[in-house]
């Protein structure tokens, strides 16, 4: 077993991990990394070592989070966080036992997903403005974020060479560094046509980039670059609720099922790994069979 000293140490180890290893986003390295950093603070509060910590410190920890109005949801992430810690330190020899076992998961209900209706998703998509260039970009990215359904963070790491126009389709790197094959609409691939043609080259001046989208100054463009512009058109659209690329994966999902579409294939095109993920959209097959039944059903 390890010296009780080097256990925090262990955390950017573990954080390194699930890089190489687990292949993780760094998204998601970074939540765990945050996580892990409240749990070290606790437990100096405390006077201890995370290697001192027994199952009545974690549930002591888990009360703080909800003391500081932090929601269910929340709370169970951080749980799964401490989960995967641990047992890398007991497997690396840094613990003889691990305190998170047994400790339940909060319980919390599943809200259904909130998503734009067609004719929002119209209004959404009419606001860049495409006589300019950063407008050009911006319709080409609406445009793919509602035609494919990716991550934002897949939406700005495509490159280039990602783009298959004649096939209508483009190649993405998803969660844990995992490769599919999305359909892309023949509008989206009309956008994205225009801006490599006219916006990216004013963008990218004398310089040279692989990405696909980029800034003002011909740098790749970030989630919290996009994420500003599409606030900004949401409010100009007139939106009610608060606008998010991840609302644009969700309304792809929803129109698709509403359509017809069969959950396994949207699956695929979400790029979840467990079906069980995509039933969340399963409201909307729902509605659909209640429809058909009033329909159809003599007794309805």
């Amino acid at each position: 077993m390890r010296p009780a000293g080097n256990v925090n140490s262990l955390i950017q180890e573990f954080l390194n991990y699930l890089r190489v290893e687990k292949g993780l986003s760094q998204n998601t390295i970074s939540a765990y990394g945050r996580d892990l950093v409240k749990l070290d603070a606790y437990a100096r509060q405390n006077r201890k070592r995370l290697d001192q910590f027994r199952r009545d410190d974690i549930v002591d920890f888990l009360g703080s989070l909800y003391r500081r109005k932090l929601g269910s949801r929340s709370v169970a992430r951080h749980l799964v966080a401490l989960r995967t810690f641990y047992r890398f330190a007991l497997t690396e020899g840094a613990l003889r036992e691990d305190p998170t076992l047994n400790i339940e998961s909060p319980k919390f209900r599943k809200g259904l997903p909130s998503f734009l209706s067609l004719e929002e998703v119209e209004r959404l998509l009419a606001q860049p403005d495409t006589t300019t260039k950063l407008g050009m970009r911006n319709k080409a990215m609406l445009e793919l974020l509602y035609s494919t359904g990716l991550r934002v963070s897949e939406l700005t790491g495509l490159r280039v060479a990602d783009i298959h126009m004649e096939m209508g389709c483009l190649r993405c790197i998803g969660k844990g560094n995992k490769e599919r094959l999305v359909p892309v609409g023949r509008p989206a691939i009309a956008a994205v046509r225009e801006y490599l043609q006219t916006s990216r080259p004013q963008l990218l001046r004398d310089k040279s980039s692989p990405y696909l989208f980029l800034t003002q100054s011909g740098g790749r463009l970030g989630r919290i670059g996009f994420w500003l512009a599409l606030q900004n058109y949401g409010r100009r659209a007139g939106l009610r609720t608060r606008l998010s690329p991840h609302k644009l994966r969700h309304s792809f999902a929803t129109h698709l099922l509403e359509r017809g579409a069969d959950l396994r294939s949207v699956q695929m095109m979400l790029g979840h790994s467990d079906i069980s993920t995509t039933q969340i959209y399963t409201h909307v097959m729902q509605a659909r069979l209640k429809e058909i039944y009033k329909q159809h059903h003599p007794r309805a």
